[in-house]
Formats: structure tokens, sequence, C-alpha cells
């Protein structure tokens, strides 16, 4: 495999593991690669990034690599947040909101446990659109953090309270819920866009 390939491999590996980054080790077992080998390419990429008309860089805090935007475009990514961008939400986005508008006050692994996936970029997402918020803390082990659904949650979706979401259902399994709130929340999402 040409080294210019395992580059491109590298970089799509860092992308793919997003916010959780990609430990070096890691990286290197995926590529079978040694470990002078790899910084080689490590360090190639990040001059290539830095030296480059580009967006991006290649970060690393304790072994661990992140594809990152540059500081020096913080203004820019400022007024893109403060500017209310009206694009739908993603179909994990719904699932996760639709499961924390009907079982709040939730946990992110409860979560994950109805889905079957991951949901810290859904949950990420949700909280950055002010849709839900942490709502305290779950007694236990770790005390981990309670989710629900917040006031421009309601005005979103334009109801009143909670309490105006469609009832589910009482014989129905996880999925058959997830599926009705789903359809519920696109609808509304589709009436709202």
């Amino acid at each position: 495999m040409d080294i210019n390939d395992i580059k491109a491999i590298m970089e799509g590996l860092i992308f793919a593991a997003g916010d959780e980054g990609i430990h070096k080790k890691d990286l290197r077992k995926v590529l079978d690669l040694d470990k002078d080998m790899a910084n080689h390419l490590l360090e190639e990429l990040k001059f290539e990034y830095e030296h480059a008309k580009r967006g991006l860089m290649l970060m690393e805090s304790q072994q661990v690599l992140f594809l990152t935007t540059k500081p020096e475009h913080s203004d820019y990514f400022t007024k893109f947040k403060e500017t209310k961008v009206h694009s739908k939400l993603s179909q994990a986005a719904l699932e996760t909101l639709a499961i924390i508008a009907y079982l709040q006050p939730i946990t992110r692994t409860e979560i994950e446990q109805i889905r079957g996936v991951k949901s810290e970029r859904p949950t990420q997402t949700l909280v950055a659109r002010a849709l839900i918020e942490e709502i305290g803390r779950k007694e236990g082990v770790g005390r981990p953090i309670l989710f629900g659904t917040t006031v421009e949650f309601l005005t979103y979706f334009g109801l009143s309270s909670i309490e105006d979401l469609p009832p589910l259902p009482e014989d129905v399994n996880e999925i058959e819920v997830e599926e009705e709130a789903d359809l519920f929340f696109s609808r509304l999402q589709d009436i709202n866009n």
C-alpha cells in the first residue's frame, strides 16, 4: 500500500473517531504500523494541515488524535453558532429526542440501550439546539447526567406542555415507541420548516 494511501486512511480514521478521537496505539494497530512509521506519517499529516490553506488541523492530546478547526477561524465559528441554523434534525437526533421526550428524565446510557447505538453526537446536537438540557444527576455509580426537554423544545414543536405529546399505545415494545415518536416528530418538523 502506498504511503499516501496509508495517510489517507489515517485521516479517515481520525475523522471517523469524532469527538472521542483515536488513540495512537489503536491507529497503529488498525493500520499494522510500527511506532516509528506511524509517528513519521502523523508528522507528515500535521505538516500538510499546517502548511495548506485548510480549515482543519490535526491535534494530539495525551496520545489521542483529533481533527479540529483552526483557532484562528474561531470568530467565524462563533458567528455561525450565533445564527439560528434552521436545518432539519438528523434521524439519530429525532430518535434521541423522541426517547427523551417520552421517558425523561433519562441518562445517555439508557438512551443508548434503547437505540442500540451510541448517542453522544445526537445528544450534543440536541443540547446545542437547546431542545434538551441537563436536569440533574441520577443517584448511583458515576452519577450520570439526566436529560429532559426544554421550553425551546415545546416552542419548536408547537406544544404548550409535555402532556401535549400524543399518548403511546399501552401494549407496545420499545421499538414501536421509538417508531411512533419518530413519526410524530418528523411530521411536526416538516410543519415547522
